[in-house]
């Protein structure tokens, strides 16, 4: 049997050919011959690939592109590449991922926003209809070898427990191997890792020096030269999304301390600095005007002084970071310039999935889980004062303030999430690829989007886009291939007309013209925002051919225009998914109000031993109603020690765990507070029945609760909580039944020890369902908590 290369290969998988000539007897017969197998390989000269893809930096950030964040990596293949400025992004992580991998407008993708707020509807299930294969499993079935390193942030909610299923994680859609983590971010020195799909631990302790972003790197490193060492005639993809630098912004100590006073002037300052800096690199347009900051944005001046060094340690920590992830990529471009591979290597580096990140408030925060479970107001400036050394360590889980993603976000208005303005979409990106790029140091400024990406990579290898991947009929991907930049930079771009939308913040970009509207503004509640209707929405008319930075709104002078890229918007919503519109906040957190599949279903779960790293949505939700756990356990003879069952870590969760023999509740809330409910005495040896009876206070989000832990059905501990987690433990923190991964809930047991030395039956979660909690009431809670 030969494997033969079909011309077309616009039908995937080819074909196994059949041996059609004569068969003989003996293979000792002289007439005996068969053509040797032969493995499917992409056309002669093939190009390696390499997307990079960093996470929450704006336009303003790196040094490539005129920011104050030194980025030599970045400028060194910009000085051998291409520099895009006028590349697009979704605003928001899972979006721009699932497009750059599938070449396809996100909501087509069912990606319409992250995948922990997924809805029924087709643009917002997080489900990729299996008629958009994505890139690597195009170039896997054309003979490319794949992996993925970082980030995966696709993954269905409902999906990503051990008991899959698999078809939407790495490993499922195209990559032979996959090293990262699952879900919007990780702690940079405990993350929750996955080798393909099982978990798997870092090697050492945020104390002997871990730190994910040089362990995804020594992974990606190792990998490269392993395939180049055993098949180096086979080209190569690998997406590399280490998560940097999406909160919590970790980094060492000495990195931060490179930038130490730099922003002591603040984020006004900041931005004529940076726009000053762009215009000297041609990476804005000669007469870009820089765009007012909006008022609910407060200016340098009206700060705090007392706070003033923590907000310039917080963006001292982010700079530090961004360096630190770039000086990491520049060790895996080293490795292909020695393996002899960088020269036929396309290399994306796109510098942010999204604008920079004003989800951290106002102030920063030194544990951005405060802001998700709308419970900043617990977080005092004395405690962030106290705090600064703290930040970017790992006592923290920290994420600076909106004024510094504003500045990040220079020229443009707004930032992440806000896919209206270009400050939520624009992000500078060079690709170098010294074969097909003559040109090395050279601007282009074509309008292009992260969809263009995959058909770009296609064309540079000579391959079609598939019309039937294993016997589906192929939507056509909707990017435009910007292959036709890379040799002339006055050709006219070819990518005319693109849609945006983002938690309701939408807008249309065709021909050098944008109309943009924005519902929402992130980080902050703001009055009026709260329940508007969509026909109330204000919008906006630039003309980018007069005006890069859309500070110039011409709505009034031309109303014709505007309504024509009104309609427009609307053509394209209805094409790709993007409607019905949905601004929903909390409710979409919650799988039963967001109307999407649920995992565990009913008021009960049984859980048994090994079963550990169960992400959130693959334990019985308990938040914001009353609930019991209760465990059957047997106490060795010592008396025992060891987590019997936990769900969170450092900055927020609850367990029930044995210490000195005594059976302890702990519920730590967001990390401020660690509330101990214990037996006086130690269990006897033996078989025991340990119970936790938590009865919810009701009436809204995160209230408070009282608790009794029972021994044998007796009471042996009682008390109160007055706040408790209203939205989310955790993004990346699991659960598991006899040990703890990760950080630990408590700060009385330590990882190393917490282990259950006795034996555990089983562990039982109930739950008393109470009515769903109203926008209302959520709308309530996020205004009384900022």
């Amino acid at each position: 049997m030969s494997q033969p290369t079909d011309s077309g290969r616009t039908a995937l998988p080819l074909h196994d050919r059949r041996h059609t000539g004569p068969i003989t007897y003996d293979a000792r017969d002289p007439d005996t011959a068969f053509a040797p197998f032969t493995p499917v390989r992409p056309p002669e000269g093939a190009p390696d690939v390499l997307l990079v893809l960093l996470d929450d930096v704006g336009y303003g950030a790196s040094s490539a592109f005129g920011g104050p964040v030194r980025m030599p990596t970045a400028e060194r293949l910009a000085a051998g590449g291409l520099r895009y400025t006028r590349f697009h992004t979704t605003a928001l992580c899972s979006p721009t991922r699932a497009a750059l991998l599938t070449g396809r407008n996100h909501h087509a993708v069912g990606m319409g926003s992250i995948a922990e707020v997924a809805t029924a509807s087709p643009g917002y299930n997080s489900v990729r209809p299996n008629s958009c294969t994505p890139l690597p499993e195009t170039l896997r079935l054309n003979g490319y070898v794949t992996a993925q390193f970082g980030k995966c942030h696709e993954v269905p909610m409902w999906e990503t427990s051990p008991a899959g299923p698999f078809d939407r994680w790495p490993t499922g859609s195209g990559f032979q191997h996959f090293f990262g983590f699952l879900g919007g971010e990780t702690n940079q020195y405990s993350p929750a890792l996955f080798e393909g799909t099982t978990p798997v631990e870092p090697d050492r302790t945020p104390e002997e020096g871990y730190h994910f972003m040089e362990d995804v790197t020594d992974r990606a490193i190792t990998w490269t030269r392993r395939r180049h060492a055993l098949a180096p005639e086979q080209p190569m993809l690998m997406y590399f999304a280490p998560g940097a630098t999406h909160a919590p912004h970790h980094v060492p100590k000495e990195w931060a301390d490179r930038y130490r006073g730099e922003f002591d002037e603040g984020w006004d300052a900041l931005r004529e600095r940076i726009l000053a800096r762009q215009k000297e690199l041609g990476t804005v347009g000669p007469d870009t005007e820089l765009t007012e900051r909006h008022e609910v944005i407060p200016a340098w001046e009206d700060t705090d002084p007392r706070m003033r060094p923590v907000l310039a340690r917080q963006m001292e920590v982010y700079a530090g970071f961004l360096e630190y992830a770039d000086h990491h990529i520049g060790r895996l471009v080293d490795t292909l310039d020695e393996l002899g591979r960088l020269e036929n290597t396309i290399i994306y580096y796109i510098i942010g999935d999204n604008g920079a990140s004003a989800e951290g408030t106002l102030r920063g925060t030194f544990n951005e889980l405060l802001t998700i479970n709308y419970a900043n107001a617990a977080e005092t400036d004395e405690f962030l004062i106290e705090n600064i050394d703290k930040f970017g360590g790992p006592e923290s889980y920290n994420h600076y303030a909106m004024g510094w993603a504003h500045a990040m976000s220079t020229p443009y208005q707004w930032t992440k999430q806000v896919a209206s303005h270009w400050g939520g979409t624009r992000n500078g990106t060079v690709v170098h690829w010294p074969r097909g790029i003559s040109a090395g140091g050279s601007l282009r400024h074509q309008f292009s989007h992260v969809i263009d990406v995959a058909p770009t990579v296609l064309e540079a290898a000579s391959l079609p886009e598939p019309m039937v991947v294993n016997g589906i009929t192929q939507e056509p991907m909707h990017g435009t291939s910007m292959l036709y930049s890379f040799g002339d930079a006055d050709a006219p771009e070819r990518h005319e007309t693109q849609y945006f939308e983002m938690l309701c913040n939408r807008g249309i970009y065709h021909k050098g013209w944008s109309a943009v509207t924005k519902h929402k503004t992130p980080g902050v509640p703001v009055p009026g925002e709260i329940g508007k209707s969509f026909d109330d929405d204000v919008w906006e008319l630039y003309d980018g051919s007069t005006d890069w930075s859309q500070a110039h709104d011409l709505s009034a002078e031309h109303p014709q225009k505007l309504h024509e890229l009104q309609r427009m918007f609307l053509i394209q919503a209805a094409r790709f998914d993007v409607l019905p519109l949905d601004d929903r906040t909390g409710e979409r957190f919650n799988p039963a109000t967001a109307g999407r599949p649920q995992l565990v279903k009913g008021t009960s779960q049984t859980l048994y031993p090994g079963m550990v790293r169960l992400t959130e949505n693959s334990v019985l939700n308990t938040k914001n109603r009353s609930h019991t756990v209760t465990a059957s356990v047997t106490v060795p003879e010592d008396g025992g020690s060891g987590t019997v069952f936990a769900q969170g870590g450092k900055f927020g969760g609850w367990t029930l765990y044995l210490s000195g023999g005594r059976p302890v509740y702990c519920y730590n809330y967001v990390g401020l507070d660690r509330r101990q409910f214990r037996a006086e005495e130690p269990l006897t040896p033996g078989p025991h029945e340990l119970r936790v009876e938590f009865a919810y206070d009701g009436g809204g989000l995160g209230k408070g609760a009282g608790v009794a832990l029972l021994v044998d059905g007796k009471e042996v501990a009682q008390g109160r909580l007055e706040r408790t987690h209203g939205i989310i433990f955790s993004f990346d923190e699991s659960a598991g039944v006899g040990v703890e991964h990760g950080t630990p809930v408590s700060d009385e047991l330590p990882l190393g020890e917490s282990a259950f030395t006795g034996a555990i039956d089983w562990v039982r979660l109930d739950t008393t369902d109470g009515p769903e909690i109203s926008h209302a009431e959520r709308v309530r809670v996020a205004m009384a908590n900022q």
